[in-house]
């Protein structure tokens, strides 16, 4: 079962290659109750500047449970009236080999979870993009990234705002041809390094992956004679190592 929480695709930005190289940390990361911030730090281990947008996007879903992506804007100066998950600030600069981080504030109801991607754009610095630099200094950068083909490398994330009051309820139904979790609470269960192997040779495995059950959702694999299945399930802080097997 694949959704769009299985996984975060990298996507690329055209121009520089001993330009800059950023580094965001984890993909996935989760905003419990009771918090209203979060510091997201980004490295740039590249050998030039990098100069980072930070775009916001709330995920919501239709009634196929296909996700839809509406962009807020997490660029607007004056951020004093709005709601949503907001970026501050939304433009970075990172000198090479150093670190800056943007602090990710929620503002408005938490009755229940939200989730939001996250983009962090490296780009090459124009003038309405409004960081903090001469146009002398825009320029030089933009002459001293001109020799060769670049790549500018951007990553998104996905970030979720879990809901003020949590409640988890994980009902599992283990039956002989497959194995199902249902999350009957109100926040997301995360089955982390998901690993299918063969019982006779314990390391031959498939690549390992992470799922997202969010609430209301059902996940279901199936069972294969002479195949172990194993998982850490997490709800919230608490987790737990579990193996399943035919």
């Amino acid at each position: 079962m694949k959704t769009f929480l299985s996984a975060v695709a990298l996507f690329l930005c055209a121009t520089a290659q001993a330009g800059p190289s950023i580094n965001v940390g984890t993909v996935y990361d989760y905003l419990d109750a009771g918090k209203s911030t979060y510091l997201k730090r980004v490295f740039n281990g590249g050998e030039s500047t990098a100069f980072v947008r930070v775009n916001v996007y709330e995920i919501t879903f239709d009634a196929d449970g296909k996700s839809i992506e509406t962009p807020l804007d997490s660029l607007q100066d004056d951020t004093r009236n709005r709601t949503g998950l907001i970026a501050s600030p939304a433009r970075l600069i990172v000198p090479p080999k150093s670190m800056q981080a943007t602090r990710l504030l929620y503002r408005g109801d938490r009755g229940r979870e939200r989730y939001y991607r996250v983009r962090f754009v490296p780009v090459m610095p124009e003038t309405e993009d409004n960081f903090d630099i001469s146009e002398s200094e825009r320029d030089n950068y933009k002459e001293s990234m001109s020799a060769g083909i670049n790549i500018l490398a951007g990553y998104g994330t996905v970030f979720f705002v879990r809901p003020e009051h949590i409640r988890f309820d994980t009902q599992l139904q283990n039956t002989p041809d497959s194995y199902q979790i249902n999350n009957a609470g109100n926040s997301t269960i995360e089955l982390d390094e998901f690993k299918d192997c063969d019982i006779a040779k314990p390391s031959d495995c498939l690549p390992s992956q992470k799922h997202h059950i969010r609430p209301g959702k059902t996940f279901v694999f199936p069972k294969t004679l002479g195949r172990i299945y194993s998982f850490h399930m997490k709800e919230g802080e608490k987790s737990q190592k579990v193996e399943v097997k035919k």
